[in-house]
């Protein structure tokens, strides 16, 4: 059923001058139903959305689906009739507000088709706009007019490098107090390096937000009506003629200076037409040499149709782009070693080229796996036969779908530059589909960065930890960020990610989805126990209780090992002669092994250690590889007694990276830490501080990170060595083994005796 609130906005106003906008309206609708009609490569737009959190990314997009005519009533994120926004179809992303995972969808606009992917603003989610940008031709950067270049636009426009992606820039918001897009011009052009122009001006700000100056045409545009639908021209305000001459020049120039053609039509003075301009400004910004900026307000409905028009007019098609896939030479008994080379991958719409498409997400659907593809040469049809590049396994495809949002809708078959989606494929994120495995072509994968934050996961009842496995299972395939293992150091089951708020949502979604409880907390730390002197051991392990008796001698030293092998213990058997007979060497072996697994002064792993035996006794009877293998407990447990040993701890090499103002604060948190600076590297702009810090200093350094940095801080770490740890922290660590064990030290006695 057409959804024609144009024609409704038409018989309520009753007005001559809105004819034309409904007309244009009815039209949009009823050619809605030839989106599925092939068209050719040029009407073709796969776009993402993308910026900072609470710039507007999903409002955008909203309004994006009702101009369009794909949608027939606007509700926003935040709304009062807990609707929500179209694009945010789980409970969890309208109960917060915010966009968890990126939601794809398309719509129709001037007969062009246009893929859109809405992707989550905030960074412990990354990872979605990571792989939504790796399959799409063009983004949509949008700013904040307020908030301007925040943190996770500096990370987005990285990616957008990443992948190579033309951008096209919406400085949204302009209704909001303090709204200054010159400002946020001037941050893209320090801060970002993009060289950037305006193609708009607003008319007023804040409040007296009205339209926009078209600097192309020379035009005013205003949007008017309740839902900013009735589209007025007007010559440009005269207050303002000024003003349009000059950011028109400063864009003619900004172009003229990364454009040859507009060039040497600059240096000849020749004033550019509308046609030339647009034409030189696609030029640029396929080459990501130039990026255009747009102006308007999601949420006051102004400025939505010329960005539309944006995105057709210099944004590429996929016959535009460049990709290339892998292909390996066959491997040969005299040349073992395949090689590799990049073949351009050719993006016709004629089903002439053979198939090859890129999975880039997985999601649990209502029918099974449902698995996001991008199209990038050949067609594939209901009821092929496609073959996964990884596993070489063959699979029907029964069924291909168009998604919008949570929605589907069948079609009979995909062309080159379509984004689709299939159910019933076993398979991960990055992999490459092919019809016939003799093309021996294979796409890059997706960049997934590594996680920065671990906690510990504990089901609070029985059902619950039935339960966790089929979530945690669903939620490591989704995504690549998410990791769930067992800890043997700490004997903990452990999850990690990008971030607190990463782990807190899953940790919600076991809940709702799954009807599992979980509790989140600090993992513990892989302490280790080790000896700081040599010590000679001679133990005797000898019983009698009737019958066959046990009896074995040890004599042996345990010594320490050098720091840079205190994370492995060695055993050697030294002996001479027939004193501890061979057969009897593995129990001694396994008796130290297993008394290493837990020391006695905090309960961690004992390692550094380096186990030398060197003389013994047995008897002819009463002596088993059992009474050796208690002996050496034995004389491990006397070595604990009345050795000297000390507690180790990891330290971590860290890697922080900020804008260069931050660079004080970040050392005073270091060192807080108990850290120590390596070293420090800086540029004009961003600082990278190398330092080794405790493991156990570094829970809770994310958030205080990104909020003493304004969330602009990142940082990296991984395991370095073991040191030992200092006298506060090995008291610590003893006195919390010591309570658990329900042993009270003789001080504390002391005291309860006061």
């Amino acid at each position: 059923m057409l959804r024609l609130h144009g024609l409704k906005q038409f018989v309520r106003r009753k007005s001559f001058c809105n004819f034309k906008i409904s007309q244009q309206c009815w039209r949009c609708f009823a050619s809605h139903q030839k989106f599925s009609e092939h068209k050719p490569i040029e009407y073709i737009r796969n776009i993402g959305i993308s910026a900072h959190i609470d710039s507007g990314k999903t409002t955008l997009t909203e309004r994006i689906l009702y101009y369009t005519g794909r949608i027939s009533e606007m509700h926003e994120v935040k709304g009062k009739d807990n609707v929500g926004a179209t694009m945010d179809s789980m409970e969890l992303e309208r109960q917060r507000g915010i966009t968890i995972q990126s939601a794809a969808t398309y719509t129709l606009w001037k007969n062009h088709n246009i893929n859109i992917i809405d992707t989550p603003g905030h960074v412990d989610f990354t990872v979605e706009v990571e792989r939504s940008l790796r399959v799409l031709d063009g983004a949509v950067l949008v700013l904040c007019s307020v908030g301007g270049v925040q943190s996770q636009t500096m990370t987005v426009n990285r990616q957008m490098g990443r992948y190579n992606v033309p951008c096209l820039a919406f400085i949204n918001k302009l209704d909001r107090q303090g709204a200054n897009p010159h400002r946020v011009l001037m941050q893209m052009r320090n801060k970002l390096r993009h060289n950037a122009a305006f193609l708009q001006l607003p008319i007023g700000l804040e409040s007296n937000l009205e339209g926009v100056v078209d600097l192309i045409h020379q035009k005013a545009i205003y949007f008017e009506g309740e839902f900013g639908d009735v589209i007025r021209e007007d010559e440009i305000p005269k207050e303002m003629r000024s003003q349009a001459t000059d950011f028109r020049q400063e864009l003619v120039e900004s172009v003229s200076n990364v454009d040859e053609r507009l060039g040497e039509m600059f240096l000849e003075e020749k004033t550019p037409t509308e046609q030339e301009l647009k034409e030189a400004i696609r030029r640029v910004c396929l080459k990501r040499t130039f990026t255009p900026v747009m102006l308007g307000s999601a949420l006051k409905n102004k400025g939505i149709q010329p960005f539309l028009d944006g995105v057709l007019d210099y944004l590429p098609n996929p016959g535009e782009v460049e990709n290339f896939a892998l292909r390996e030479t066959n491997k040969s008994f005299d040349k073992p070693l395949a090689l590799s080379f990049f073949v351009p991958l050719n993006p016709v719409r004629d089903g002439s080229t053979p198939f090859v498409s890129l999975a880039f997400k997985l999601e649990a659907g209502r029918f099974g796996q449902l698995t996001y593809l991008r199209c990038y040469q050949g067609r594939l049809k209901k009821g092929d036969s496609i073959i996964n590049v990884r596993t070489n396994k063959k699979v029907r495809i029964p069924r291909l779908v168009r998604l919008h949002s949570n929605q589907m809708e069948d079609v009979e078959d995909v062309l080159a530059g379509d984004i689709f989606a299939l159910f019933g494929v076993d398979c991960a994120s990055g992999d490459t589909f092919v019809v016939d495995l003799d093309i021996n072509l294979s796409l890059e994968s997706i960049y997934v960065p590594d996680p920065v934050v671990s906690m510990s996961i504990t089901p609070l009842t029985t059902k619950d930890r039935d339960n966790l496995p089929k979530g945690i299972s669903r939620f490591t395939k989704e995504d690549p960020t998410f990791h769930y293992y067992f800890d043997n150091d700490v004997k903990e089951t452990l999850v990690s990610g990008m971030g607190e708020l990463h782990l807190e949502i899953y940790a919600q979604r076991l809940e709702k989805e799954y009807n599992c409880k979980v509790k989140l907390g600090k993992p513990k730390v892989s302490f280790r126990e080790t000896l700081t002197q040599p010590f000679e051991f001679d133990y005797l392990h000898k019983k009698q209780s009737g019958g066959q008796g046990q009896f074995a001698r040890v004599i042996g030293v345990i010594e320490p090992l050098p720091a840079n092998q205190n994370t492995v213990n060695v055993f050697k058997d030294m002996t001479v002669g027939t004193n501890i007979p061979k057969q009897f060497i593995p129990g001694v072996r396994k008796g130290f092994e297993l008394m290493c697994e837990k020391g006695m002064l905090t309960g961690h792993k004992v390692s550094g250690l380096f186990i030398k035996l060197l003389d013994g006794a047995h008897h002819s009877v009463d002596s088993s590889e059992w009474a050796f293998n208690l002996a050496a407990q034995g004389a491990f447990k006397q070595a604990c007694e009345e050795g000297q040993w000390n507690i180790l701890e990891p330290i971590m090499s860290v890697e922080v990276s900020a804008p260069i103002e931050f660079q004080g604060n970040l050392i005073s948190q270091l060192n807080k830490r108990s850290g120590l600076i390596i070293s420090t590297d800086s540029t004009a702009d961003w600082c990278t501080i190398n330092a080794e810090v405790p493991l156990n200093e570094m829970f809770g350094f994310i958030g205080e990170l990104r909020s003493s940095t304004q969330g602009k801080g990142e940082y990296s770490m991984e395991y370095s060595r073991y040191t030992p740890c200092n006298q506060v922290v090995t008291d610590e660590l003893i006195r919390k083994y010591e309570e658990s064990r329900g042993i009270i030290r003789e001080d504390e006695k002391k005291k309860k005796k006061n």
